[in-house]
Order: C-alpha cells, then structure tokens, then sequence
C-alpha cells in the first residue's frame, strides 16, 4: 500500500484502461481536478463522449483501484464529465465550423428501417447529455418530421435558417418546407442540391454530433454529401435476410470507394418475440448483420428486435427511447447509440494519433 498523495493516486489510477482506445485514463489525460482534502479524495474523469458505453464500469475501477492501492485513504467520489472530440478532417473544413463530427446513417435498399435507427440514435445520444442534430437527407420521403413529431416551418434568422428542436434534437428536413402530401419530382442536381442548403444555410450552431438520414441506396445524394463535407463516418442498417445483406455491402463499397470510414452495421428487425406467449420467431432470419461485418472487418454495432411500440411511437412522433425508456427497444436502440459514439471516438483518436490503428470494437466490445 502506498501513501496518499497526488502521484501515488494518478499511479494507482494507470490500471484502469478505456477498453475501446487501449490505454489508461491517466496517459489519455481524462484525470481532471483531483484534490485531496486530508484522507479524502475528489476527481474528474472526462471522457469523449457522455454516450461512454462503459462510463460506469471506469467510475467503479477508479475508485476500486485507489482503495486498493492508496493506505488510510477515506472517501473516493469520482464525478464523469465529458469532452466529445472532434474529427480532424471536419476541423480543417470550411463547412459546419461548429460540428464536432459528421455521420451518416445509410442503407442498401428500403424498408430496413434506417429512418427510425436515425432517429433513436439521435435522441438518445441527446439523452446521455450530448448536442445532436439530424438532418433528413431522404428528399424524396422525408419521414423524420413525422417520426420526430414535428409540424411547422423552420424560421429565417440572418439570412439562415434555424432547425426546428425537439426531443433535444436540432431538426432539419425538406419536409419543413414543401407540402406534406405533394411528391418532390426533382432529378438528381436538385435533391443534391437541397442537401448542400441543409448543410451550409442551416444555423447548427454547436453540435457534437449531426446525423444524416440519407435515402436508400448509393446515388446522387450520397455522393452529393461525401463531395460537401468531410464525414466522420457511416452506420449502414440492414435487416438480417440476404437480400438485404447484398445491397447493404454495395453501399459499404460506395463509403469504401469515397474514403469514408464505416463505423459498423446495424441489424433491425432481427427477431420478433410474441407478446402473448413470448415464443421467439426469426421471421427475416437473424445474424445476417453480425455475419457480414465480421466478413467485411467492421464492427456490429448491436440489432434490434421487431416490436409493435417502435411503430407505434414512430407514428405518434415519440421515439421509443424517450417514450418507453425501460423497454427492451429502448434499451436496444440506447447500446447501439452508445457504440456509434465509441466508434466515433476511436477513429478521432486514432487520427490524433497520427494514423496509428486502434481495435475496433466488435460486438459492443473490444
């Protein structure tokens, strides 16, 4: 056992590894404002994001490692702050001076449910105390302003447009501007066009994270979006059958091809348990996500379990993580936000880093 002091304490504290970068808390400089108050111990951890996956389990280690090294010591409160990053590549851009990081949330093909990933992953990344905005990128059906419960137009504000929050979410869709039941008939250039207004006449102000739901597929506005600004990354959603699985590898090729990294997949709509008799059925098969990030080498952000209350609180505007908290959707959709920030962090650390590779985290896990 060693004595209480400041350099005994940050010694002890080098045990304790952040599992997604691999290194202590003390080298990452996340030890804040210790002070000792005669056998008494205060600190700061500050992590890179309030979404830490394992925020928790590196609170209970720093304390466990000071009482089990430091001799006499009395109490240990340990108070977890957050920093978010930010991408190297968006900080060398001219575009969005306020946004830390830049994700896109794609899919191959329709119907895999990318929209209501977008959106849950947005507020519960809001929830953990992050500064998100989302912006729907799908020109051609918007879906965010319903899914989001939002109705209204954006306001102007010097010569900018101001998002609409809600749920504690900076909102920004074409679906704020034109009429709900009219189609947008525009060709290529106009939609692209359209997002890069998203982009750069929109006041975001200080975000943290800003999520783009894009359309389905690899076109006009895909390519529109990786030409405008640096991204930091890309979630590719799939469901778990192979159709699904092939057209969600073209995408990953598409994000390959324009250097976007992939931060992992999502598998939605994995399974269906019966709410009467609780019998499980893999109606669109399952592991198919898990399958092909292992093959292709990125990590499998998490899936997600078809349930009535995600379609419901979609249509009600209430996403499921802000309208049934305790469920297992919830909790779901709340890991799978948690590992995208994770990710986020990884990659601007290893950019920090000098290009030296960290692990990817796999399964939630490092």
């Amino acid at each position: 056992m060693k004595t209480l002091n400041a350099e005994n304490i940050l010694e002890a504290l080098r045990v304790v590894k952040d599992p997604d970068l691999h290194r202590d808390i003390v080298s990452l400089n996340f030890v804040k404002e210790l002070k000792i108050d005669g056998k008494d111990v205060s600190l700061q951890i500050e992590l890179t994001t309030p979404a830490c996956p394992v925020r928790e389990e590196l609170k209970a280690e720093s304390v466990r490692a000071i009482r089990e090294s430091i001799e006499g010591v009395g109490r240990v409160d340990v108070a977890m702050t957050s920093r978010v990053t930010t991408n190297q590549n968006i900080k060398a851009s001219p575009v969005l001076p306020g946004v830390k990081n830049t994700v896109a949330v794609a899919s191959g093909k329709g119907g895999v449910g990318k929209s209501t990933v977008a959106v849950n992953i947005a507020v519960s990344l809001a929830k953990d105390g992050a500064k998100v905005g989302l912006v729907d990128a799908d020109v051609y059906g918007p879906s965010i302003p319903l899914m989001m419960g939002i109705k209204g137009r954006p306001l102007m504000k010097n010569q900018r447009l101001q998002p609409i929050e809600q749920w504690g979410v900076k909102v920004m869709s074409i679906g704020f501007l034109i009429d709900p039941n009219q189609a947008v008939i525009w060709r290529g250039p106009m939609a692209g066009g359209a997002v890069k207004q998203f982009v750069s006449d929109v006041d975001w102000g200080e975000l943290d994270y800003l999520l783009f739901d894009l359309p389905p597929g690899t076109g006009d506005i895909q390519l529109t979006l990786v030409q405008t600004i640096p991204l930091t990354g890309a979630v590719m959603v799939t469901t778990p059958q192979d159709v699904s699985l092939a057209d969600v590898r073209k995408g990953i090729r598409m994000f390959e091809k324009v250097n976007v990294p992939l931060l992992g997949i999502v598998e939605n709509m994995s399974y269906y348990v019966c709410s009467h008799c609780g019998n499980r059925d893999e109606i669109f098969d399952h592991g198919g996500g898990r399958r092909a990030a292992e093959e292709i080498g990125i990590p499998f952000l998490g899936d997600v379990a078809i349930f009535t209350g995600i379609r419901m609180s979609g249509d009600a505007g209430t996403p499921i993580v802000a309208h049934e908290e305790k469920s297992a959707s919830s909790e779901s959709f709340t890991a799978i936000a948690r590992n995208v920030a994770a990710q986020v962090s990884i990659r601007n650390a290893s950019q920090a880093s000098g290009g030296v590779e960290i692990q990817l985290m796999q399964d939630g896990k490092s």
